[in-house]
């Protein structure tokens, strides 16, 4: 049942999310809330949102911010996605730029506060809010405040700003002027931010009341203001995202179980129930659109068409598969509608290591099910066994190996089921469950035994 509202919920997020994408078009002006703490939740929101603005031709995104400040890694993914991005970003202090806040305003093309704000102050602190030792500050203050000099120089912001915000023991000099002095960090007012100083605004271009005055100010059309909200469900994409092996595994194991059982039953849902999951958690997180799934069920598709309709022609079902595999694969893949493709180790490191471990330990656990389940009274309904009592109807099957040693490849018997590929058949005086090379056989088809290994009986068509 938990599974299963989970998905529901999920379902629910898609189409609120895919909703809140069909919003844009080109030439709008997105504003986004970066509100709260920055976290990878954060970043997966922008992401998505920053990806449908590419696709959609938007003419500017607008970070609608007010944070403390938050996580640094997170921070330093989104600087990377709004450096890289085709779409301009502004950012509208409103009302607190604190900390991570204040260096990802710095990746956007220009800066502007709300009539009382502040932004700076963005010294790394642990994640239980206490200082980090001596040592490891000095490394972290000096890596991040390097990486995000060159983010402030790129987009003409004044660089020393980010050695105020981050470093204490450096004092921040700018044309002449001392702006901050050794032993503080900076945080600058509306008014101070707004300052000329050397020629320039010493970091924000003016002061506007509201996202609208912003973007006149900006020159973008404040009529094409489209608001752009969460699903709400980014951090349960987060743990999805992080869990995708095992929710892949699951797929898969519950394919194999449902493939050797006839009919359409619990092993059939539970792994429906898997995929859905994982593309429903990767496209929250947005590195998917609806594209791969669709790839998926077509795959699928292609697969159980063959398999029903034409078995034996195996390029279809190849076909199927590699589409599957390919979807599965480029799920996690980290690509952006409007940049060029960049192939390398770093964004496919993600995809081959989750589906490396899920195929393997769905390789595995597979040998072990075929191997250990069959002798579980609970799952011999599940595999292929030997012999059974004859009788009017169809009795329990049998498991024990010994009894089908009479049986020999060349007899000959009647299919008493659907063969889809197992099923049950007569041969001889004897009922076995038996399963065919992948071939379809209706109930009553002649049918001849073609191999026997260990418990599996292998049968094909008679004539």
């Amino acid at each position: 049942m938990a599974r299963f509202l989970l998905v529901a919920a999920l379902f629910a997020a898609m189409f609120g999310a895919r909703a809140e994408e069909a919003k844009i078009s080109a030439g709008s002006v997105v504003v986004l809330p970066v509100d709260g703490m920055v976290s990878q939740a954060q970043f997966f929101f922008l992401r998505r949102a920053l990806k449908g603005c590419e696709s959609a031709g938007a003419a500017a995104i607008v970070l609608d911010m007010d944070t403390p400040g938050g996580d640094l890694k997170a921070t330093e993914k989104i600087v990377q996605m709004l450096t890289k991005s085709p779409v301009p970003a502004y950012t509208y202090v409103n009302t607190n730029a604190g900390s991570a806040g204040a260096l990802i305003a710095l990746s956007t093309k220009k800066v502007f506060m709300a009539p009382i704000s502040a932004i700076g102050a963005a010294a790394p602190v642990a994640g239980s809010g206490q200082e980090i030792p001596e040592t490891m500050n000095a490394k972290i203050v000096s890596y991040f405040s390097g990486y995000f000099r060159s983010v402030a120089q790129k987009n003409g912001y004044h660089p020393e700003l980010v050695d105020g915000f981050m470093n204490l023991d450096k004092e921040v000099k700018i044309a002449g002027e001392v702006i901050n002095p050794k032993g503080s960090l900076l945080t600058l007012s509306a008014q101070e931010a707004t300052r000329v100083i050397g020629g320039k605004p010493l970091l924000a271009s003016g002061i506007a009341d509201d996202v609208p005055a912003l973007a006149g100010l900006c020159g973008l059309d404040a009529s094409r203001i489209v608001n752009f909200e969460p699903s709400g469900f980014e951090h349960v994409a987060q743990w999805i995202t992080t869990l995708a092996p095992l929710f892949l595994l699951g797929g898969i194991i519950g394919a194999y179980l449902e493939f050797k059982a006839p009919g359409f039953g619990v092993a059939g849902v539970l792994s429906a129930i898997c995929f859905l999951i994982f593309f429903g958690g990767h496209y929250i997180a947005g590195l998917t659109g609806l594209e791969m799934p669709a790839i998926f069920v077509i795959g699928i598709l292609c697969i159980l068409i063959e398999l029903i309709f034409f078995p034996g022609i195996v390029v279809l079902a190849l076909a199927g598969a590699a589409m599957a595999v390919t979807a599965l694969f480029f799920t996690m893949a980290d690509f952006y509608p409007a940049q060029p493709i960049q192939i390398s180790f770093e964004m496919f490191r993600v995809p081959m290591l989750n589906l490396s471990i899920a195929l393997l330990s769905s390789l595995v656990v597979i040998t072990i099910l075929a191997r250990f389940l069959p002798s579980i009274p609970m799952f011999k309904g599940l595999f292929l066994s030997s012999k059974a009592s004859p009788g009017p109807s169809i009795a329990p099957v049998v498991t024990e190996l010994g009894a089908a040693a009479n049986l020999q490849p060349g007899d000959t018997g009647t299919a008493l089921s659907i063969l889809r590929p197992s099923g049950r058949a007569q041969i001889g005086e004897g009922i076995f469950d038996v399963m065919t090379n992948g071939e379809f056989l209706e109930s009553g088809t002649p049918v001849r035994v073609l191999a026997i290994t260990g418990s599996s009986i292998v049968v094909g068509r008679a004539s």
